[in-house]
């Protein structure tokens, strides 16, 4: 068995029903996630600015900017907004998806963006760049692509398609930015939490793999492949979850 699919089983025999055992079962990962899908597009993030706030609502000594601080705390809130839809288990619709999107970016909109209607937890108004050549879908355009999106993501989907639906997700999400900020956050946290209701571990994209990432998406965006991104997701899943593994073999003498 691979070291992704021991990953799998081990994490399936967690056997998480609520969001109690999910925060339990996270633990620190999820200041890490925090940290890595923030610091991806901001690199003022820090890991100790991210711990400080998660454990104790505050950060000691903080010199940065107000927006890096709002969006720390952001990633804070969005956090507890997971556990609470899973413990609802909560199905991904446009409501879900705009409070997501909303938790992340409060407060953090620049004055541009709001001075054209531009608001946190609203599909965009305007065309944005979001790669190379890409602007997204155009934002009257938006809310019928992703209801498209959204429905096709609840379809019932075999266990052993969950990852491939999880990259199919996050890369149509992306491709079609549906909000003026936070896309790649949103879509990040979105991903997991569809991974979550599916028995899947929730997997930490690493900022230090940006580049992996964007080129993974990129395959998508120019040629539709996807599987790229899946490829890139088990490695992230392996990356993430494979201290635990290591200590769950020891234990059992592997």
């Amino acid at each position: 068995m691979t070291d992704y699919g021991k990953i799998l089983d081990l994490w399936s025999k967690k056997k998480i029903s609520s969001g109690a055992e999910l925060a339990e079962a996270l633990n620190g990962h999820s200041i890490a996630f925090a940290y890595h899908s923030g610091r991806i597009e901001n690199e003022h993030i820090t890991y100790n600015d991210t711990r400080e706030i998660f454990e104790h609502d505050s950060v000691t000594s903080y010199t940065g900017d107000l927006r890096t601080l709002f969006e720390i705390r952001n990633a804070r809130d969005a956090n507890e907004l997971l556990l609470d839809a899973f413990d609802e288990k909560r199905r991904i619709d446009e409501t879900l998806v705009k409070e997501f999107q909303q938790s992340l970016t409060k407060n953090t909109y620049d004055t541009r963006r709001w001075q054209v209607g531009e608001r946190p937890g609203a599909y965009k108004l305007h065309d944005y760049v979001t790669g190379r050549s890409e602007i997204g879908a155009a934002p009257e355009e938006v809310k019928e692509e992703m209801d498209e999106l959204l429905a096709e993501l609840a379809d019932d989907i075999p266990q052993a398609k969950t990852l491939t639906a999880a990259a199919y997700f996050h890369a149509k999400f992306e491709n079609i930015h549906p909000f003026a900020d936070g896309n790649g956050r949103a879509g990040r946290l979105l991903m997991n939490y569809f991974l979550l209701l599916s028995g899947h571990p929730p997997i930490i994209i690493h900022e230090e793999d940006r580049k992996a990432y964007y080129k993974a998406l990129e395959a998508w965006d120019e040629r539709q492949e996807l599987d790229p991104l899946i490829n890139f997701l088990q490695e992230q899943a392996v990356k993430t979850w494979e201290k635990q593994l290591r200590r769950a073999e020891r234990e059992n003498g592997v």
